[in-house]
C-alpha cells in the first residue's frame, strides 16, 4: 500500500511535571503525528520501537485505522519532561531508558508520499537509516530535536549537530523550535534563523515558538499565532505542528498548511495527549481566528 504519511520514531512513556502537577502519558512524535493525520482522513502508517508491555498504544492506533510496523524492544523510551513556567520553550528533559536505534531493514521498502522523522534522542535515527529514507522517493520532513538532543548522565542536553549538512541535504521540510534554531544558527531572530537553516537544503522551514509558528518557503515568510483557550497539553506541541503541516502540505500550499498547523496545534494545547478533536472544530477555528478581515 502507498501511504500519504508515514511517521518514524519511538513511542515514549512521558512523565510530565508542571505547575499543574505530575502525570504519566503516552507520547512520541509518531503517536502525536498519527492521531493528526488519520483525523485528516489520510492513509497513515507508523514505524516505531517499544516494549511489548506498551503495545496497547499500538492497538489504539490500529483502531483508528493506522497501519503499524513495530520492533519489540526490551524497554520503551521513557522521558521525564519538566516545565517550570508558562513559557512553552522552557523545559528540562531526562531519559531513563531507550528503545534503541532503528535499522535500515526497518524502513526499507516504505512507500509513502511523505515520511515524517520524529526522533527523541540523537542516535535513534542513524546515518544509514537516513540514507535509506533519502532513496525512497518520498518527501522527507524532519524534526531536528532527535538530532540535537543528546543524553548526558540521564539528562537531555542540546549539542551542535556535526552531520547537519549531510542530513539536511536530503530533507524537504525541516521542523525546529526557537531554542533549537538559535543553538544551530547562533542568532535569536527567527526569520534570519529560518533563512540560515534553509541554506542547508530544506525547501521549507517550520519554526515553532511560544506564541505560534513561522514558516519560510519559496523565499517568503508566513506567520500565525496559536489561540488555545487554555494551555494544558504542552508536551507534543511541536510533534503535532509538523504532523499537521506535513499532512496539509500534501495537497495544499505552504501558507494553507501553516494555517492548519497553527489551528490544530492550538486545539491540541488545550488537552493532554494526542490531538483528538473533530476536523469541523479545526475549520471553525480557522474561520474565527485566521480568516477574519
Amino acid at each position: 500500500m502507498k501511504y500519504d504519511l508515514t511517521f518514524l520514531g519511538h513511542y515514549t512513556k512521558d512523565t510530565i511535571v508542571s505547575p499543574a502537577g505530575t502525570r504519566v502519558i503516552d507520547g512520541g512524535a509518531c503517536i502525536y503525528g498519527a492521531h493528526v493525520a488519520v483525523r485528516m482522513d489520510l492513509n497513515t502508517a507508523v514505524v516505531t520501537r517499544l516494549a511489548r508491555e506498551d503495545f496497547r498504544v499500538l492497538e489504539e492506533l490500529k483502531a483508528l485505522g493506522v497501519d503499524v510496523f513495530t520492533r519489540d524492544t526490551p524497554v520503551s523510551t521513557c522521558l521525564r519532561l519538566e516545565y517550570p513556567s508558562a513559557n512553552l520553550d522552557e523545559r528540562m528533559i531526562y531519559v531513563s531508558s531507550s528503545a534503541g536505534a532503528f535499522t535500515p531493514e526497518e524502513v526499507k521498502g516504505l512507500n509513502s508520499r511523505t515520511i515524517v522523522i520524529g526522533g527523541s534522542i540523537r542516535g535513534e535515527i542513524p546515518p544509514e537509516v537516513m540514507e535509506t529514507l533519502a532513496g525512497s522517493g518520498s518527501r522527507i520532513a524532519l524534526d531536528v530535536q532527535g538530532f540535537v538532543r543528546v543524553a548526558r548522565q540521564g539528562k537531555l542536553l542540546y549539542e551542535q549537530w556535526p552531520e547537519i549538512e549531510s542530513v539536511l541535504q536530503h530533507v524537504n521540510i525541516l521542523k525546529t523550535d526557537a531554542v533549537e534554531a538559535e543553538m544551530l544558527t547562533g542568532v535569536k531572530d527567527l526569520r534570519k534563523a529560518a533563512w540560515i537553516l534553509s541554506d542547508y537544503g530544506p525547501e521549507e522551514i517550520v519554526l515553532t515558538h511560544r506564541n505560534g509558528l513561522l514558516v519560510y518557503a519559496g523565499n517568503r515568510y508566513f506567520e500565525y499565532s496559536f489561540f488555545p483557550k487554555k494551555i494544558v497539553g504542552r508536551s507534543g506541541r511541536g510533534d503535532t505542528c509538523i504532523a499537521s503541516y506535513a499532512a496539509r502540505r500534501i495537497n495544499f500550499t505552504p501558507p494553507e498548511a501553516a494555517v492548519w498547523a497553527a489551528t490544530i496545534t492550538s486545539l491540541k494545547l488545550e488537552a493532554e495527549g494526542p490531538f483528538n478533536r473533530d476536523i469541523h472544530q479545526v475549520e471553525a477555528l480557522i474561520q474565527e481566528k485566521y480568516l477574519r478581515t
